[in-house]
């Protein structure tokens, strides 16, 4: 018989789910845009203090210094940030993931356990 206190007990539960998995992607996102933000107001800054002192250098040779220790550290930079954005998108989608992992893993065993089990592979 269906019983409606429970059906309205899983409905709620799963509305609940959802909202927190909402509520845990837009703060996720907010953060890496944040830091996004933050790495692009920093690397410019880099590049007018850079480019200020490079207007300044007297000889070929000190400006080729500077421009490749520059370039150095613009992409050592920007390696690290894109690996700390991509540990936060790792981890958002983890968070994201993680309401609908016990159902789908029960979802799964209850397909695997019902699965016919084909001559084959006996």
């Amino acid at each position: 018989m269906f019983n409606f206190d429970d059906a309205n007990r899983k409905s709620k539960e799963a509305v609940d789910s959802v909202l927190r998995s909402y509520s845990d992607a837009a703060q996720g996102f907010q953060a890496i845009a944040s830091e996004a933000a933050e790495y692009s107001k920093k690397s410019f800054q880099d590049a007018v203090t850079h480019f200020e002192t490079l207007s300044g250098v007297k000889s070929f040779e000190a400006a080729f210094e500077l421009q490749t220790n520059y370039a150095k550290s613009s992409y050592e930079a920007f390696v690290a940030e894109a690996t700390k954005l991509g540990e936060m998108y790792a981890d958002l989608a983890k968070k994201a993931y993680k309401p609908y992992e016990a159902p789908m893993a029960a979802a799964a065993a209850k397909v695997v356990k019902t699965a016919p089990v084909s001559p084959a592979a006996a």
